[in-house]
């Protein structure tokens, strides 16, 4: 190539002549900055002399400073990039489909194509896999991922090899052939981690699964000692157990009372089938009808004849709202445990008894009438239309057995109290359906109450059928042939007497006064003695108070009067 011959100028460093001889852009450029960088002009002169803006110099200027002849030079062009349509598939996806017929050659088209809408959420068609196959990369490695499933050291891996690869997209055939293994075992792997993820990992025991045993020692004993009573079934040692803390279901518990009468020959629980009738006074909400009868504890051994026990059902619940054990079965006893029902609980729509004469007393319909009560009674000769009638029989399983083996009365008293508790916070057959979760008369009884009524008119309905007395000068009420002392500033007032079971109680407006212990005679209807006086604090206490000397008290506050006589 012959040597390019160049046309001969002047040297000039003037910028008009300059400019006719320049032609490239790049070294237009330079020329204009060159002298500014050599410091020869400032960007203000130069700007004057080519025309270009002084903004514009120095900004040439300063990249020249830091790039040098690149500055002057036009930036490189982006690399062009291929249009891609609907038909041609992503680098990263053909990648992974040659990686996928190179690491398991017995893949098939439509498994390739599923393992592909698993990781880039596209399902190419058999015939694109195909083409790619044919002519896309070359395959990345060579090698298998994983062994065989035989040869793992660790089988915890060799299971999470096989997640790993389902959750690729592989099936179920395909992880079988590609580990060496049988399917039903890649099954078996996949089910135990849906169900325990990693806890599924490790080897377990080809052993049949056998249940924990919930039956301990300690449980056994539980069982042992509630059998001391042997009206107690299955279903109330189980709410018992419970009580305590303890869960073990009624067939359990059968299971272990039958060894036990086994081991020990303990008698079996009295049973007696009878068919099952329509109830009449069936409880559709709280508090529809309460139940009250009494009871008679004739397996008690303190003497003294007969000891009855008088209760009030609710019932939806199946709670025991009052309950209390006496020696009489009397209107004043029966009035105490409705009163005890109705301040706590509210009143009923209806009273369902049987015929006795103390529920059908003329007091008692007054005290009906008062408080909207309807007076309703189970026909002759049926008790079972009292359902209270099924809670003295779980009382007989539960009760009887401390009833009969109390020693005085404060036991017979705890024994009964005792039972109230047990019966309200256990289980109860009636609740076992709910699916609420309360399945204890006293959760399905919660706070829902009756009508309720002011305590003023309360104590003027129940003190209307109780005996008053004037309170002397000296502040005592006379009763029977007795002086008992109520409060001295009272003097002139009338004062309440209720007796209950065997305490006197003298109250004044709501507020006790005074509480004395009384023995009867055996006619139960006359008065043997009275004693161990109680004065309680009340509002109406005198200011001066009355000294009474301490060893003799019951001598100054009961004192023995004259009987009362016929006057000439």
């Amino acid at each position: 190539m012959p040597r390019q011959r160049f046309e001969r100028h002047e040297s000039t460093h003037d910028w008009h002549q300059l400019r006719s001889l320049l032609k490239d852009s790049a070294q237009i450029t330079y020329e204009i900055i060159r002298p500014v960088i050599l410091g020869w002009e400032t960007p203000k002169e130069r700007s004057a002399e080519t025309g270009m803006p002084q903004r514009t110099i120095y900004y040439k200027a300063n990249l020249f400073d830091q790039a040098g002849m690149a500055s002057l030079l036009p930036p490189d062009l982006p690399p062009e990039v291929p249009k891609l349509d609907k038909r041609s598939l992503p680098p990263p996806m053909r990648q992974a489909i040659v990686d996928l017929k190179a690491e398991y050659p017995a893949f098939t088209l439509h498994e390739i194509a599923t393992i592909c809408y698993a990781q880039f959420a596209r399902r190419p068609s058999p015939h694109t896999i195909q083409v790619t196959l044919a002519t896309g990369p070359k395959p990345s490695h060579t090698t298998r991922r994983y062994p065989l499933y035989a040869a793992f050291d660790d089988p915890v891996q060799g299971r999470l090899a096989i997640i790993r690869l389902h959750f690729e997209g592989w099936s179920v055939k395909s992880i079988a052939g590609y580990l060496g293994t049988s399917r039903k075992l890649i099954y078996t792997t996949l089910k135990r981690w849906i169900s325990e993820q990693f806890a599924g990992l490790p080897d377990k025991s080809s052993r049949p699964h056998q249940p924990a045993t919930k039956t301990t020692l300690r449980a056994m004993q539980e069982v042992k000692r509630l059998q001391i009573n042997p009206e107690l079934g299955e279903y109330r040692v189980s709410a018992a157990l419970e009580q305590m803390g303890i869960k073990l279901s009624p067939r359990t518990c059968g299971r272990i009372l039958a060894l036990n009468r086994e081991l020990y020959h303990l008698p079996m629980p009295a049973t007696s089938g009878r068919p099952k009738k329509e109830f009449p006074f069936s409880s559709e909400r709280r508090p529809q009808y309460w139940f009250v009868d009494m009871r008679y504890l004739d397996m008690h051994t303190l003497g003294g004849g007969m000891i009855y026990c008088i209760s009030i059902l609710e019932g939806y619940s199946r709670a025991i709202l009052a309950s209390a054990v006496t020696r009489r079965q009397n209107f004043e006893e029966y009035v105490a445990v409705l009163y005890a029902a109705i301040r706590k609980h509210g009143c009923p729509e209806a009273l369902v008894s049987d015929h006795g004469s103390v529920f059908r007393d003329h007091r008692a319909i007054h005290i009906y009438a008062a408080f909207g009560i309807e007076k309703k009674e189970i026909e002759k000769r049926q008790s079972w239309q009292n359902l209270i009638e099924t809670a003295f029989n779980v009382q007989r399983r539960m009760g009887d057995c401390y009833f009969e083996t109390a020693k005085s009365w404060d036991d017979l008293v705890a024994a009964h109290q005792k039972w109230v508790l047990d019966y309200n916070y256990q289980r109860h057959m009636a609740h076992e359906k709910r699916e609420d979760g309360r399945h204890s008369p006293a959760e399905v009884l919660g706070w829902v109450t009756g009508k309720q009524f002011e305590p003023d008119f309360m104590y003027r309905t129940f003190s209307a059928i109780c005996e008053t007395r004037t309170l002397t000068k000296a502040g005592y009420a006379r009763f029977r042939d007795f002086l008992l002392y109520g409060e001295r500033a009272l003097a002139g007032k009338k004062a309440l007497l209720n007796i209950f079971q065997d305490t006197l109680a003298l109250e004044y407006g709501e507020h006790p006064l005074a509480k004395y212990s009384v023995e009867w005679q055996p006619d139960d209807h006359h008065l043997l003695r009275v004693g161990n006086p109680r004065l309680l604090e009340h509002p109406y206490q005198s200011p001066q108070l009355e000294l009474w000397p301490k060893e003799a008290v019951e001598w100054f506050v009961i004192i023995k009067a004259a009987a009362y006589c016929c006057v000439p």
